[in-house]
């Protein structure tokens, strides 16, 4: 067990939590070199963690996931129960640590980043990046929320600026597709809505959420068992049917094609030229050219600006677009950008987006044309 007393800095503080000396050793070193973050500390294990956690008081923590003693999803509750803060699991991309990581964002984690086993050699410097970036997000998103409980005041999202705004004409037989991109705090909303969907829904749903490669296949599976719905890692070429959520595979853009009275999915390493792949920006787009006024936009919870192009696409196309508020989000940062740019027809809470959907897509009985 390795760490400092508390003091007062305007660095993020990060406890490390791994059974590893040799991770540990390395994510301090990684993390050291950003300048507005602080390793506070690191523990070998989940009780040693708990221990650590009142005297130091890091305002993020990473939590390996599979430790001896108590693993890392019984040591995330137990954060959560007594010392509630952002813990960003870091997890090997296999899938039995997929469906651990799963679990354990369904319990409170606020993100996972992956981690590369290989024979020789434990390969993490390619994490750096992502893993400093999700943990300031982490760091904003407490941030933000601990401001709005000092000041005694509720959360500004509870007043969405956008939620009156009056709606766009759109087709009279309603939305024929759902075009939905969502990131940071995704797997947990989804688990959240799309069990509330009726198997009988009479349109597809195509879903990018941004998920280190590998976890994109089992975590369609895991929703699969929970909904009416059918789910399922798209494949390319592959109709396009209602009743079916098609969740967009890590490292291939997912875009759609209309044509001969059919709509198939079309998955390639094109463009080239964006941040993330999937990009919610590219199919987005691509369902706002293939179908007009009849597309639905759905931006959900996640860091960043990805989905804001492709919402806007669909806005001038005609189409219905819906934003989840501030309040329910993980990250109000992808919904943000595109309530700032004026392209949500409205805006409301993770609960009531599954209502949304099908009051968009209600008079749509008879599927993709």
């Amino acid at each position: 067990m390795n760490g400092e007393p508390k003091s007062k800095s305007a660095q993020v503080r990060v406890l490390i939590v791994d059974d590893s000396a040799f991770m540990r050793t390395a994510l301090s070193r990684m993390i050291a070199l950003d300048p507005d973050l602080r390793v506070v500390g690191t523990a070998a294990n989940g009780m040693e963690a708990l221990q650590v956690i009142p005297t130091l008081d890091p305002e993020v923590i990473t939590l390996d996931v599979e430790m001896p003693g108590i693993n890392g999803l019984e040591t995330l509750r137990r954060i959560m129960a007594q010392f509630p803060r952002p813990v960003i699991m870091v997890s090997s991309a296999t899938l039995k640590g997929a469906e651990i990581t799963f679990n354990a964002l369904a319990a409170g984690a606020f993100d996972c980043v992956p981690k590369q086993l290989s024979t020789a050699s434990l390969d993490i410097l390619h994490i750096r990046n992502d893993l400093i970036v999700k943990i300031k997000a982490a760091a904003e998103s407490r941030h933000a929320k601990e401001h709005a409980k000092e000041k005694n005041q509720p959360d500004i999202s509870r007043k969405p600026p956008r939620a009156e705004l009056p709606r766009k004409e759109t087709s009279s037989l309603g939305a024929a597709i759902v075009a939905v991109g969502i990131s940071t705090g995704g797997p947990k909303a989804l688990e959240e809505i799309l069990p509330q969907l009726p198997g009988d829904l009479g349109v597809p749903i195509l879903i990018v959420q941004h998920m280190p490669a590998g976890f994109t296949g089992p975590f369609a599976e895991r929703l699969n068992k929970l909904c009416a719905v059918t789910i399922r890692e798209a494949v390319n070429g592959e109709a396009v049917r209602p009743g079916v959520v098609y969740l967009a595979p890590s490292g291939f853009q997912m875009t759609v094609d209309r044509s001969n009275h059919s709509t198939v999915i079309c998955l390639s390493d094109q463009p080239r030229d964006q941040l993330h792949t999937p990009s919610a920006d590219v199919m987005m787009q691509s369902v706002a050219a293939a179908f007009h006024s009849q597309a639905m936009g759905v931006i959900m919870t996640g860091m960043g600006a990805d989905g804001a192009q492709g919402m806007n696409a669909i806005y001038r196309e005609g189409g219905f677009t819906l934003g989840q508020d501030e309040s329910s989000c993980a990250v109000y940062g992808m919904p943000r950008i595109c309530a700032g740019m004026g392209i949500l027809d409205r805006v409301v809470s993770l609960e009531k987006i599954p209502g949304e959907i099908l009051r968009a897509t209600r008079y749509r009985k008879t599927g993709v044309g």
